[in-house]
């Protein structure tokens, strides 16, 4: 059995969700009483949000990179980063690291490859609808990714930043974020969401919403993590 070493607090909430995920997969892949090997290297959302929108992203990684060398040294095997957003400097730092790193978004590709979905909608901060990582992956399998409108990109950023990183989650936003899944359905012809940050399914607890099937990145991350840890 492998350890898997987690990039955490981008943001907290969503680090949680992910290990109790992992928990959750794991003991219905095993059953045997067992739990995982976890390591969790817990860093600073804000730091990373700042360098990110002065656009230094060599610092971002470079952040990243020195994240993931704790967990080398801790004994982690591979590593993953536990949120969306720092994958805008994936392959520069998976080209850097001393671990194997697992993407949050080839998961969620190859899960949307998957279910038989074409053309997703992508929500999650500015930085990752604006992003061309989650295009670039999904185009290798023939993918489509559908962002909201530049107003819209807007809305949900702030949302984002000042409620649900914050751990805030509320009713009448869950209601705003859902009429933009309706405004998307019937202007753009999405046959999926992408829950493209990882607090989102916290607030948008749904496998669907119309008919629309929503992915959770962190689940479908999870479930590639357990079978790492498995091999």
């Amino acid at each position: 059995m492998k350890t898997a070493g987690i990039v955490g607090g981008v943001g907290p909430e969503s680090t949680i969700d992910y290990y109790r995920a992992i928990l959750e997969r794991y003991r219905t892949v095993r059953n045997d009483g067992h739990n995982p090997s976890l390591l969790i290297h817990s860093v600073d959302v804000q730091t990373l949000l700042d360098l990110m929108a002065a656009n230094r992203l060599a610092e971002v990684t470079a952040y990243l990179l020195a994240a993931v060398e704790v967990l080398a040294r801790g004994g982690a095997d591979f590593a993953v980063i536990a949120a969306n957003t720092p994958h805008i400097v994936f392959d520069e730092l998976r080209a850097r690291s001393p671990l194997p790193l697992l993407s949050i978004v080839e998961a969620t590709r190859d899960a949307a490859r998957d279910r038989g979905f074409r053309r997703l909608a992508l929500l999650g901060t500015r930085y990752t609808m604006q992003g061309r990582f989650y295009p670039e992956v999904f185009a290798r399998a023939g993918l489509e990714i559908v962002p909201p409108s530049p107003a819209e990109q807007d809305v949900v950023h702030d949302i984002y930043l000042r409620e649900l990183l914050q751990g805030s989650f509320l009713a009448t936003t869950k209601e705003l974020l859902l009429a933009l899944v309706d405004r998307m359905a019937a202007r753009d012809g999405i046959d999926a969401v992408i829950l493209g940050g990882t607090e989102l399914p916290l607030l948008l607890r749904l496998e669907d919403h119309h008919g629309i099937p929503f992915i959770d990145t962190t689940q479908v991350h999870a479930a590639c993590i357990v079978d790492a840890i498995l091999q």
